[in-house]
């Protein structure tokens, strides 16, 4: 950020000492690393709240679409289709929820398979 270097914080340090003194040194490093510190929380804080107004917007932005998405679909299924949705899907009956298995009186279905006997393969000696 201030892309300070080592000779030029070596040169600060000298300038502080012959303006402070070294015997006043100590107090003011501590009063300057206790504003340092106040000024980073300050940013944090004022970083954090622009972040939090940013996904704020963007969460709008993303709701806003997302209504325009639904009520181009709402449009696409038709006005008929409001009354479904408020009764829910439709009901199935119990014998369409079954599946059907063949029964004896079914013709038998070709299948790709060779079938084998019910007793296995032919072992003929």
């Amino acid at each position: 950020m201030f892309d300070i270097g080592a000779s030029e914080l070596l040169v600060i340090l000298i300038v502080a000492i012959l303006v402070i003194g070294p015997k006043d040194m100590p107090l003011a490093m501590r009063t300057a690393g206790k504003w340092i510190g106040k000024i980073r929380r300050v940013s944090t804080h004022f970083r954090s709240g622009i972040d939090a107004m940013i996904r704020e917007a963007e969460l709008e932005e993303m709701e806003q679409k997302w209504k325009a998405q639904n009520e181009a679909i709402m449009a696409r299924s038709g006005a008929g289709d409001a009354a479904d949705e408020m009764t829910g899907p439709p009901a199935v009956s119990a014998e369409a929820a079954v599946p059907s298995f063949p029964t004896e009186d079914d013709p038998p279905q070709p299948s790709a398979e060779p079938q084998l006997p019910l007793g296995g393969p032919d072992k003929r000696d």
